[in-house]
């Protein structure tokens, strides 16, 4: 998916959701467990109650290589059934020396290889730049580098400054928005840190940003909106567990439903707002 498209999907849906499958089999209804895949029967009947409302998915590849082979096929499957005017996200949070990044590329990206290919993968940068160039050399194909991170533990080196009082990842969006484009690349950026979208802006205008932390982690969606949005959006909301796990019942799809249709109403109003649609 290309930047225009993303944009178009947006603008066409009303919508910056991204709805995160980070399905965990202890915690998907009890009826389910006696499918052939349960994970899979999990993550169809999500996607297909929220794929009008979304325009991003995101399957946290721990969730399902956990599982060895049968973890992967669950993954497989469920990256064939995402919709197509959906940008898909492996959230891997992958980043090697570059041969190893370029293997990791393929796993993710090329579908002859591995069976899947995902619009985008997420980075960490700790390695520099030979950890994530081999993921930008791929067409098409977007590397989303952490940031400024929305754990507790993000600001044990996060918020590092140098002499000049440069923090840490303000140098990591500088030297990363050199390496790549806003057609390619893209950084994750926790809503529950607030008003530091100014700061993030400062280096990266243009960019899309991946803000997980909404919902369940406290993060506030006007707050992100107002310090974080540009002008095509710019924005991909992440919310997991206040969407999929809103019922353990046998109505968990229509629950996933309503809890999506209120971000998705309330992004609706902060796109009016901005001036977007």
């Amino acid at each position: 998916m290309t930047r225009a498209e993303l944009v178009r999907a947006i603008k066409d849906k009303k919508s910056f959701l991204c709805v995160g499958l980070d399905t965990d089999i202890t915690k998907i209804p009890e009826h389910l467990l006696d499918d052939e895949d349960p994970i899979f029967s999990f993550n169809k009947a999500i996607v297909e109650a929220t794929a009008d409302l979304c325009v991003a998915y995101k399957p946290n590849i721990a969730f399902y290589e956990c599982y060895g082979v049968k973890g992967w096929q669950s993954l497989q499957k469920t990256w064939e059934i995402l919709p197509k005017d959906c940008f898909s996200i492996a959230d891997a949070k992958r980043g090697d020396i570059g041969n190893t990044s370029a293997m990791y590329a393929q796993a993710f990206f090329d579908e002859q290889v591995s069976g899947l290919g995902f619009d985008s993968i997420t980075i960490a940068p700790y390695m520099g730049q030979d950890s994530v160039t081999p993921f930008l050399d791929i067409p098409n194909k977007w590397a989303i580098v952490l940031a400024l991170t929305s754990n507790a533990g993000s600001k044990d080196f996060q918020n590092f400054s140098d002499a000049s009082g440069e923090q840490l990842f303000e140098s990591v969006l500088q030297k990363v928005g050199e390496w790549g484009t806003v057609d390619n690349t893209m950084f994750v950026v926790g809503a529950t840190r607030g008003d530091a979208f100014l700061q993030v802006r400062k280096h990266a205008p243009d960019h899309f940003l991946l803000v997980p932390g909404v919902g369940a982690q406290g993060g506030s969606l006007q707050d992100v909106c107002q310090y974080g949005m540009n002008a095509d959006c710019g924005l991909l909301v992440n919310s997991t567990r206040g969407i999929i796990y809103a019922s353990k019942g046998r109505d968990f799809a229509e629950r996933a439903r309503a809890e999506a249709l209120i971000l998705q109403q309330e992004m609706e109003a902060e796109l009016l707002k901005a001036g977007i649609i």
